[in-house]
C-alpha cells in the first residue's frame, strides 16, 4: 500500500511538472512537430485497415438483427452513433498505445539508461521538455485526428456494405448517417480523444523518463506503458460516458 501511494505521488509531481514546463519557455516547436508526424505516420496505416474493417463488420453484424425488424434503413445511423460516439475513439487510443505508447516508454527509457538524459543535464539542455513535454503534446493533438479519420474510413466501410446490399448512394448513405450526429457528438469525440492521447503520452514518458536496470528496465518500461494506458483509458471512457449521459 505504501508502494502505490508513492507511485501516485510521483505520478502526481510528473504531471505537475508537465503542465509548468510547456508553459515556460524556450518552446520546442520543431521537435514538436517531429513527434506528430512520427505518431501519425506510423499509426496510419493500422488505423485505417482497422477503421475499415471495424465499419464493413460491424454493418455485417447489424444487418441481420434490425433485419428481423425491417429496420435495415437505420444501418448508416447506427453505424455514425456508433463509430463516432464510441468505437473510433476508443479503438484508436488503444491502438496508439500499443503502438506508440510503448515505443515512448521503450525510448526515453533507453535514453534513461544509457545516461543519455543525464549528458543532456550536465550540457544545459532540458531533457523533460525536450524528450517529455515534446511527445505528450504530440500525442494530445493527433490522437483526436486520428479517431476523426477511423470515424470516416469505418464509415466508408460500412456504406460498402450497404451499397453492396440495398444499392444506396453515397450521398443518401452519409446524409442518412450524420442525421443523428449533433455538435456535442463531436465535441466529445475530440475531447475523449485528445484526453487518451495525453494519458498515452504522460504514461509512456513517466514509465521511460523512470526507467532503471538497463534493458531489462527498458523492457518493463515499454510494457507498463501499454498496460498502464490501457487500463487508465478504459477507466476514462467510463467516467466520460457517465458523465455525457448524466448531460445529453
Amino acid at each position: 500500500m505504501k508502494a502505490l501511494f508513492i507511485q501516485v505521488y510521483e505520478v502526481y509531481r510528473f504531471n505537475l511538472r508537465f503542465w509548468k514546463e510547456v508553459f515556460v519557455p524556450p518552446y520546442e516547436y520543431k521537435e514538436v512537430l517531429h513527434q506528430c508526424w512520427q505518431v501519425g505516420l506510423r499509426s496510419l496505416s493500422i488505423i485505417s485497415l482497422t477503421g475499415f474493417i471495424t465499419g464493413l463488420v460491424f454493418t455485417k453484424q447489424s444487418r441481420s438483427s434490425l433485419a428481423e425488424f425491417g429496420a435495415t434503413a437505420w444501418l448508416p445511423s447506427l453505424m455514425a452513433i456508433a463509430l463516432l460516439r464510441a468505437l473510433a475513439p476508443l479503438v484508436t487510443a488503444l491502438i496508439i498505445a500499443g503502438k506508440v505508447g510503448s515505443n515512448i516508454g521503450a525510448e526515453i527509457g533507453s535514453m534513461r539508461v544509457t545516461e543519455q538524459i543525464d549528458a543532456m543535464e550536465v550540457s544545459n539542455t532540458n531533457p523533460f521538455k525536450y524528450l517529455v513535454v515534446s511527445r505528450v503534446l504530440a500525442s494530445t493533438l493527433i490522437v483526436p485526428v486520428l479517431a476523426v479519420y477511423m470515424g470516416f474510413i469505418g464509415l466508408l466501410g460500412a456504406y460498402l456494405n450497404v451499397l453492396r446490399n440495398e444499392q444506396t448512394s453515397f450521398a443518401a448513405f452519409f446524409e442518412q448517417a450524420f442525421i443523428k450526429i449533433t455538435f456535442l457528438d463531436l465535441f466529445v469525440l475530440l475531447l475523449k480523444s485528445a484526453i487518451y492521447g495525453y494519458t498515452i503520452g504522460l504514461t509512456g514518458s513517466f514509465n521511460g523518463y523512470r526507467a532503471e536496470q538497463g534493458t531489462v528496465g527498458v523492457g518493463r518500461a515499454a510494457n507498463m506503458s501499454v498496460v498502464a494506458s490501457m487500463f487508465l483509458i478504459f477507466i476514462e471512457e467510463v467516467l466520460i460516458v457517465t458523465l455525457i449521459n448524466t448531460y445529453r
